[in-house]
């Protein structure tokens, strides 16, 4: 079984007809928790003195105390609240814990997190908080070269601009070149999509690029943003794969860490798609593929 962080006991009012699917994070964790696949932790708020290992302090004191301005909830996209920046803050702890345990057993994961839309000193798109530059932070010594796979349909932009010039740090972003965000950051790598992209054009892409990358790199720790937005039934999303493409993808992405010995943090990330049940789906075949040491 793979150990897992689980975040969705933090409930978050939001208003009729927001697009965040807050309800696939229990769906996924009761599927996968039937089926066997992973052993859960409840998550609990990330302390402040992990936040501020990435985040600019003042910030995060704003963000605690919810003192964002109108034009700052703006482009979060969601609205601020004591229960949101609880979440954040869970979703944050799960990922640092998974990181840890991945150490030690090959592979484990966050039910929640991939919030890579958020910056040093700000958030966008939904997050408040970037859980991968948090646990990296707070991880210290104990990865020296560490490797973001990002397949979340959305590039990485502030998990890219917190790392940009640090060349320990190698950001590898796979996205659709006309979605959000218009302004995009630069990763170590980008690899940009044409919108209705099939499961045929995103793998060969795949396989010319992201191999060759580890390779170069020779990373010791890979965290895998693993969001499942690429699907075709995604509304925001705009690409053209299927859940056989999706499969694929993760299939690859886990067999090439294992060739090399590399311990992997998986991310949740995006996924909007209706029904709601396609994306619980996609998400649960991330971690039916990942294989802890036995």
């Amino acid at each position: 079984m793979i150990r897992a962080w689980a975040s969705d006991h933090f409930e978050v009012p939001l208003p009729a007809g927001h697009p965040f699917p807050l309800p696939k994070y229990r769906a996924l964790r009761e599927l996968l928790v039937a089926e066997g696949v992973v052993l859960v932790t409840p998550s609990e708020e990330a302390p402040r003195e992990w936040l501020v290992a990435a985040h600019d302090p003042a910030y995060v004191e704003r963000v605690l105390s919810c003192d964002l301005s109108a034009e700052e909830v703006r482009g979060l996209g969601i609205p601020l609240t004591s229960a949101l920046v609880a979440r954040a803050r869970a979703a944050v702890f799960g990922t640092v814990r998974a990181a840890f345990a991945a150490l030690e057993d090959g592979v484990a994961g966050n039910l929640a997190g991939g919030t890579h839309h958020a910056f040093y000193d700000r958030g966008e798109g939904y997050c408040l908080f970037n859980d991968v530059a948090v646990a990296l932070g707070v991880l210290g010594p104990r990865v020296a070269r560490p490797f973001v796979v990002d397949l979340d349909v959305h590039q990485g932009n502030g998990t890219a601009a917190m790392f940009a010039g640090d060349e320990r740090v190698f950001t590898f972003s796979m996205h659709a070149r006309t979605n959000y965000p218009l302004r995009k950051e630069r990763s170590s790598l980008d690899v940009e999509l044409e919108d209705g992209t099939d499961d045929a054009t995103y793998l060969s892409l795949l396989d010319a690029h992201l191999e060759a990358a580890l390779d170069r790199h020779r990373p010791d720790f890979v965290f895998y943003q693993a969001g499942v937005d690429a699907l075709y039934a995604d509304r925001l999303g705009r690409l053209g794969l299927t859940h056989e493409g999706l499969r694929k993808r993760d299939a690859r992405v886990f067999e090439w860490c294992s060739k090399r010995g590399l311990p992997v943090c998986v991310t949740l990330g995006g996924g909007y798609g209706r029904p709601l049940e396609a994306t619980v789906e996609a998400h649960a075949n991330v971690f039916r593929y990942a294989k802890p040491r036995s």
